[in-house]
């Protein structure tokens, strides 16, 4: 297997780790990425811890919100490490509220960095990737994208958008050797659901039929599945990575 560059958005992150971490162990070059300036020193100190565990990662500032960001970022990339051919969109928020209570700022926030960031981020490689005949796009979206969830018509709507965007693109470059999939995780032990009260996570764990939370490296496990080479056959689809608590 031929050593690629791959860009993990949101990559200092909980499944964000995971998934450089897998990365890396394919063999691959891994980019992650943090989201302003204000947090480089919490993203050096990550790249830091990661190449004590045997993981060497680069860290690259791009506010995938921002599209002007997102070039700038990507041109730095390309003069620094040259062309990405594995593209995995993780990065994400949550600002959660029903709908009576919710304010346009939510919205758009979601909106804007869970949806509009595909779009922004992927604008930024795929040319390179249609004139290499070769890419590996994956969109990471949500169980809530597929069944809805109260508190969340903002973070559903988005993830959902996600899908849509995927199955178009998929038909567009199909034939220049490009593929874009989606994964749709369930419940993950990341930090942040593992800070959640444990008699709320235990109410969460009861809904899921095997009967535990996804590990991070089991989603990673998937995304590594979808962009080897090896994967070429596989486009415009979905993989649900959610222990049997949504089936479709």
């Amino acid at each position: 297997m031929a050593k690629r560059i791959a860009l993990v958005t949101g990559g200092t992150g909980g499944i964000g780790t995971a998934i450089c971490q897998r990365l890396c162990q394919e063999g691959h070059q891994v980019i992650a990425t943090y989201s302003s300036a204000a947090k480089k020193d919490v993203a050096l100190q990550w790249q830091a811890e990661q190449k004590e565990l045997g993981f060497v990662v680069e860290v690259v500032c791009m506010n995938v919100s921002s599209f002007e960001s997102c070039a700038e970022a990507a041109e730095l990339i390309r003069s620094e490490y040259g062309n990405v051919s594995i593209l995995v969109n993780n990065a994400g928020i949550t600002r959660d509220g029903v709908m009576k209570k919710m304010g346009h700022d939510k919205w758009d926030a979601v909106l804007s960095t869970n949806l509009d960031s595909v779009f922004y981020v992927t604008k930024q490689f795929l040319d390179q990737m249609i004139d290499a005949n070769y890419g590996r796009i994956v969109n990471v979206s949500s169980i809530n994208a597929q069944k809805g969830q109260f508190g969340q018509v903002n973070y559903s709507a988005a993830k959902a958008g996600i899908h849509g965007f995927t199955k178009a693109l998929a038909q567009e470059v199909a034939r220049k050797g490009i593929t874009v999939n989606t994964i749709s995780p369930g419940y993950v032990a990341t930090s942040m659901v593992m800070a959640i009260d444990q008699s709320v996570r235990d109410q969460i764990i009861a809904q899921i039929p095997v009967g535990r939370l996804a590990e991070p490296a089991e989603i990673a496990r998937a995304i590594a599945f979808l962009t080897a080479e090896e994967a070429g056959f596989m486009t415009g689809s979905n993989l649900a990575i959610n222990g049997g608590q949504h089936m479709c």
